[in-house]
């Protein structure tokens, strides 16, 4: 009894000390007002995705069936744009689809909850998230309106990490996969509840079977840092050093980066690489894909670019 009181009482220090960290990190990097990057939004196949810059380098997503104009907000840290964005596009909000437990993702969550005016049904992984009412698991499936839903259980950067791969009713279109911390363009999340084997799975097995049209909408602005990693690793691919230009252009302009496709990460984000033997042998020549997969994510645990 006395080991799962004490159980109880580190996981409550763990989330209030992860709680803290991203607060404090987030405020002294960018303030209290400002956003990093225009609000853009990105039409896939029967839904519209409007992409919702908050604190420093996060985004919410906002997606929108096109037919019904039912909406869920995907990581909404900051709830008054989310509320400003469907106020003013006359949508209606019913859901909340949530990556994992960090504050700079599932930190508004209450916070909504408690400043909308009707119901909402708050999805995730993990019973470190707050106001969750609705805990899924791998392959869970719901509705937005016409739109389904289907979950991938991709733990490693948190055990509870969940992406949400979103496609129409009729099945036309490429669909659009919203993966928070697992992946982002030309990276990975850190591995700070997990192993190389589960991203292996997170991204090799699981990402990497969807639609290679299949949208990507990470949870961060990271696609420049991440680039820059993939160029040290691969620094003659042509397709990284243009991709590097394109995102500077972008960036310049303030303009988001996402979203990215699966089939275009394959090309370029070392990390669904591992099994190439360029890749291989900058991690020291190892020729099993999750050993690359684990000595890569050390690397750029202290890579300066």
């Amino acid at each position: 009894m006395f080991s799962s009181v004490w159980k109880s009482v580190a996981t409550n220090i763990e989330t209030q000390l992860t709680s803290y960290y991203f607060r404090v990190q987030k405020i002294r990097k960018v303030g209290f007002r400002g956003m990093h990057s225009t609000l853009e939004d990105v039409m896939v196949g029967g839904m519209e995705v409007k992409i919702l810059p908050a604190l420093q380098d996060n985004y919410m997503y906002l997606i929108v069936d096109n037919k019904t104009r039912e909406a869920a907000v995907v990581d909404p840290v900051d709830p008054d744009l989310v509320i400003k964005t469907v106020q003013e596009h006359n949508v209606k909000l019913n859901k909340v689809l949530t990556t994992h437990h960090h504050w700079d993702h599932a930190g508004g969550n209450e916070k909504l909850v408690k400043m909308w005016t009707g119901e909402l049904d708050v999805y995730g992984g993990d019973d470190r998230i707050g106001a969750m009412n609705h805990k899924v698991q791998q392959d869970d499936s719901f509705t937005i309106g016409g739109l389904n839903v289907r979950c991938l259980s991709t733990p490693c950067h948190t055990t509870g990490h969940i992406c949400y791969h979103v496609t129409s009713a009729d099945g036309q279109g490429p669909g659009a996969v919203f993966t928070g911390d697992t992946l982002f363009q030309g990276g990975c999340g850190r591995f700070f509840e997990g192993t190389p084997e589960e991203m292996y799975d997170a991204l090799c097995a699981k990402l990497s079977a969807l639609p290679d049209d299949t949208k990507v909408f990470c949870g961060h602005e990271y696609t420049l840092q991440n680039m820059s990693f993939a160029r040290h690793v691969e620094p003659d691919s042509k397709i990284i050093q243009n991709r590097i230009e394109w995102a500077k252009l972008r960036r310049a302009a303030k303009d988001p980066t996402v979203p990215s496709t699966i089939g275009v990460e394959k090309s370029w984000n070392p990390f669904m690489r591992v099994h190439e033997s360029i890749v291989q042998q900058h991690a020291g020549g190892e020729t099993n894909p999750i050993d690359t997969m684990g000595k890569l994510r050390k690397e750029k645990d202290n890579f300066k670019a």
